[in-house]
């Protein structure tokens, strides 16, 4: 399973994750199976408000999951549409957030949780 978290800097697994998916600068992907991580350099982080390109953003990469602190209903359902589920990250790295993705213990982030307005209620 190849498993997305947004992060403002590449930190590798030790990068923070961020509080917003569509204005992150960068993805890392991490694959579950062979405990690898790629970088992909978000192409769509100044698209406008409500106007968010997952699959730009993530260069056509395919994913199976995004763990973010927050995104728009937009991008959740456009995802949805892809087969991507969308999960609530915890505050911490991507290597923590691995570790409750892998123990279930994320929240899946649906349409009535997603963020509004870029104000309140988005990211941690």
């Amino acid at each position: 399973m190849r498993i997305c978290f947004p992060v403002e800097s590449d930190k590798g697994l030790d990068s923070e994750v961020f509080g917003h998916f569509g204005s992150a600068p960068i993805f890392i992907v991490f694959d579950t199976k062979t405990k690898s991580i790629d970088t992909i350099n978000n192409q769509d982080s100044s698209h406008t408000h409500g106007m968010c390109s997952p699959l730009k953003g993530l260069e056509g990469k395919m994913v199976d999951a995004i763990v973010v602190g927050g995104i728009g209903a937009g991008a959740i359902n456009k995802l949805n549409g892809m087969g991507i589920k969308v999960y609530r990250a915890s505050q911490g790295s991507v290597q923590d957030n691995v570790g409750l993705f892998e123990n279930n213990t994320l929240s899946e982030i649906t349409v009535d949780l997603a963020c509004g307005g870029h104000a309140g209620g988005c990211g941690h």
